[in-house]
């Protein structure tokens, strides 16, 4: 059964961890089901590892909805996120509450996530709140304020800046949030954010200390392979085997083993081939 944002509440309270991936796809969804995952995010991270782009900032809200939309139909009873891509809320409340409706509408998904935490933010979170739709905050390392934060650095490494960080998750609290991200702080940052919080607290490199963790399934099974984020424990290396499995199949290919009529082609009966055969005479006769 398909747990409830009141599950998650009572799984912390119990000290039970959430687990958290990212998936963007029909079978990678069903596979996640499969093995137990509490919660699924669909990151504006696929403009990355699944549409070939440098940042998230190209992805749209098109995008969102189709891999949310496949998600969905892999995944059918898990909690899913999705991740309200570059500009989709920024602008007004009318414009997030519509584009976080779209979430719910046309994907199904469970809940919405958007980054940061000033002032601007804080509205459309209440905004989105009010409107009904639950809402997930996301602090700390937030990419699409990368050019802000100087690129894909760790935050909350100093105390001024933990202590900044620290009061932004309690105003994302305060401003309706059911759950917050914490995303690329020390551990020190993530234990007290978890620790003051009264929703669960969910962290990317953050910590042990947080209420559940999350990561990007194609750094931990080693598909995507640009680069590797410190906190990124790789427990596979899928990248490898595909590579492997497409290098095998181009010598094959190539020479002439692969595919072999007996094992990998379909058969007729030998009634058939021989009407066939006399067929294709009498088309040679006609010319």
């Amino acid at each position: 059964m398909r747990k409830t944002i009141q599950d998650f509440q009572v799984m912390v309270e119990r000290g039970e961890k959430i687990v958290y991936l990212t998936a963007y796809d029909y079978l990678t969804a069903k596979m996640q089901e499969r093995a137990g995952v509490d919660m699924i995010l669909v990151g504006d991270s696929l403009g990355m590892v699944s549409l070939g782009y440098d940042t998230t900032f190209p992805v749209t809200m098109d995008d969102m909805i189709r891999h949310c939309q496949a998600v969905r139909r892999g995944a059918p009873n898990v909690f899913i996120v999705g991740d309200m891509p570059y500009m989709s809320y920024q602008a007004s409340d009318e414009l997030a509450i519509a584009n976080a409706g779209r979430f719910v509408k046309e994907a199904g998904m469970d809940c919405v996530k958007l980054e940061g935490g000033g002032p601007r933010i804080l509205d459309r979170i209440r905004a989105i709140n009010e409107a009904g739709i639950v809402v997930m905050g996301h602090i700390g390392l937030t990419p699409q304020f990368m050019g802000q934060l100087g690129g894909y650095k760790a935050q909350g490494r100093t105390a001024k800046t933990a202590m900044s960080i620290i009061r932004q998750a309690q105003l994302i609290e305060e401003a309706g949030a059911a759950s917050i991200l914490v995303e690329g702080v020390p551990a020190a940052v993530g234990k007290a954010i978890t620790e003051r919080a009264g929703i669960p607290v969910l962290g990317i490199g953050a910590g042990s200390h947080t209420d559940g963790q999350l990561l990007i399934y194609a750094d931990m099974v080693g598909f995507y392979d640009d680069f590797t984020p410190k906190f990124v424990k790789k427990y596979a290396n899928v990248g490898e085997v595909l590579t492997e499995a497409f290098r095998s199949y181009a010598q094959e290919v190539r020479g002439g083993k692969f595919p072999v009529d007996s094992e990998h082609t379909y058969k007729m009966k030998d009634e058939e081939v021989a009407e066939l055969d006399n067929l294709l005479s009498a088309e040679e006769d006609k010319r």
